[in-house]
């Protein structure tokens, strides 16, 4: 079984207001880099120049835009570096405002609301890593480097991406000489996987970001391995099958004492705030983690590309801006 153990969401769209209730941070734009063909680098810091929350390789933050959106990053900076955040920005083909936002108006100086960090897509301890990163996937990668290096980890990269000049922290990768592999694609083609993970040593953990086609294939790859050998991480959510009841279901709300309907074509957040419920949420796509709640009873029917495969089962915990009851009832703590 493959352990899919986060996702950064890119340039989704987020209501409005999502994810009120969550601290905040207010922080000023201290840099900003154009790094490759379409990715700026923005440095973050406090006003004030305190120390920001500890975060560990691996993590996002929600960027609160000033056009409503809201929209999240992965950090790609040194953690051991406590009074800057650094993040990879690539301007997407698609956006829908938040990443031609950051590239157009966001400068240097200017301040903008900050939520997290947050870490599902944690580098857990091993002997050795394969990293495999396509495109922008590189950034949530670049501190787990950093990280495996310092803990004498056997480690090596493949990092795959349209030409060269559109790859991202080449010059940073240079330093790790013959640990990391590129393959621009107009030089190169597309990566090899069938070579790069078609015999894993005893102990190895394999940890992937980019996009959809590059994350199904290497997931596709990984069902013979042992549970929980592949991390990946994704942009954005898969196009979730029907749902596994198409009927009305209750959400009994233990904290507020409060029942809700949830029909068809509805979610727990739509009905929770119909309610004057408040909750957390930001991507409204199951990728981000921001809405993940407790439940207390009933049968869930998973719709994200956050929970691994173990949280699933377990069953006690859920995303509400996607996932819905399997059955008639669910109780959740809200």
């Amino acid at each position: 079984m493959t352990t899919i153990s986060a996702t950064t969401a890119r340039d989704h769209e987020a209501a409005a207001g999502a994810g009120a209730g969550e601290p905040e941070l207010s922080l000023r734009v201290a840099g900003k880099d154009a790094v490759a063909a379409g990715v700026v680098v923005l440095e973050l810091a406090a006003p004030d120049g305190r120390a920001l929350p500890a975060w560990s390789p691996g993590a996002h933050v929600d960027l609160v835009l000033g056009n409503g959106l809201t929209r999240q990053y992965s950090l790609c900076g040194d953690p051991r570096q406590n009074t800057v955040w650094r993040l990879g920005v690539l301007r997407e083909a698609d956006s829908r405002g938040g990443s031609a936002h950051v590239h157009d108006a966001l400068h240097v100086g200017d301040e903008v609301r900050v939520r997290g960090p947050r870490n599902n897509f944690v580098l857990a301890a091993a002997p050795r890593y394969l990293f495999v990163a396509g495109g922008i996937g590189i950034t949530p990668i670049l501190p787990m480097l950093a990280d495996a290096q310092r803990r004498g980890a056997d480690w090596r990269l493949f990092y795959g991406g349209r030409t060269r000049g559109s790859m991202a922290f080449l010059d940073e990768l240079a330093a790790y000489g013959d640990r990391v592999s590129v393959f621009p694609q107009d030089v190169s083609g597309p990566l090899d996987l069938d070579a790069i993970l078609g015999t894993l040593a005893d102990g190895t953990l394999v940890y992937c970001c980019g996009p959809e086609g590059l994350l199904d294939a290497v997931t596709r790859r990984a069902a013979s391995w042992p549970p929980d050998t592949l991390r990946v991480e994704r942009f954005r959510n898969r196009t979730p099958a029907e749902p596994a009841r198409d009927a009305p279901f209750e959400v009994v709300c233990e904290q507020s004492g409060v029942t809700l309907l949830v029909e068809p074509g509805r979610t727990i957040v739509d009905a929770a705030e119909d309610a004057g419920i408040g909750v957390m949420y930001s991507c409204a796509e199951g990728t981000c983690g921001t809405c993940e709640t407790p439940v207390l009873d009933g049968p869930v029917d998973h719709r994200d590309a956050y929970l691994t495969g173990e949280q699933r089962a377990a069953g006690d915990r859920m995303m509400i801006c996607v996932s819905r009851g399997a059955g008639p009832r669910l109780v959740l703590d809200l």
